[in-house]
């Protein structure tokens, strides 16, 4: 039996450098973005049904996330439609991922985990948190977004207080060593955990 834990985190946070640290610890990692990449690329599962809901979506046989952008600013119900055709694939891509996972550790690398009611299906959450300033400035580093942009998707998500509240482990990843040190303890604790269940 796999222990499954959830690992959250707002943007700029180092959510994918920490999951990257638990596959290097043994871990198995299905990432909810990586997902829906693969779901919107040519081919994957939904193009066909979000061809059908949201004809303009589609370019060049695959969707086009920065359409959807422009969709969901016209009209503000698409993004339930959208997430209609989207959770059930995603559902069906996590279970698989499941289903075909050696390891002991699943880790579940999901961004909105709080906000979609995600933790119920998890054995255990971890989230990943740095200061509000070193925060922002790993966003504006990226220079792929402006400062307003990045505010918005802040305030949109979750607080990060309320997430580590939430949380079972909190992973501040200051640095990378002190991330790293804390990843090998929790998987410490979960084998553990595991052994004396």
């Amino acid at each position: 039996m796999s222990f499954r834990l959830g690992l959250t985190g707002s943007i700029g946070m180092g959510k994918s450098t920490t999951a990257a640290m638990f596959a290097e610890a043994g871990c198995a990692v299905w990432d909810a973005d990586a997902a829906v990449h693969r779901l919107y690329a040519q081919g994957g599962a939904a193009v066909a049904p979000m061809a059908a809901a949201f004809p303009a979506a589609i370019e060049e046989g695959a969707v086009s996330r920065n359409r959807l952008k422009d969709i969901i600013a016209a009209d503000a119900s698409a993004l339930t439609r959208i997430e209609k055709i989207v959770h059930p694939l995603l559902a069906e891509d996590r279970a698989a991922f499941a289903a075909n996972a050696e390891a002991e550790i699943l880790v579940y690398d999901i961004p909105l985990m709080f906000e979609t009611g995600g933790e119920k299906r998890m054995d255990a959450v971890a989230c990943v948190s740095v200061s509000p300033e070193l925060q922002q400035k790993r966003v504006m580093d990226r220079g792929t977004m402006s400062l307003a942009q990045f505010e918005a998707i802040r305030a949109k998500q979750m607080p990060n207080d309320e997430k580590c509240a939430r949380s079972d482990y909190v992973i501040i990843t200051d640095t990378l060593e002190h991330a790293r040190a804390q990843v090998q303890d929790i998987v410490t604790d979960v084998k553990r955990r595991m052994r004396d269940a």
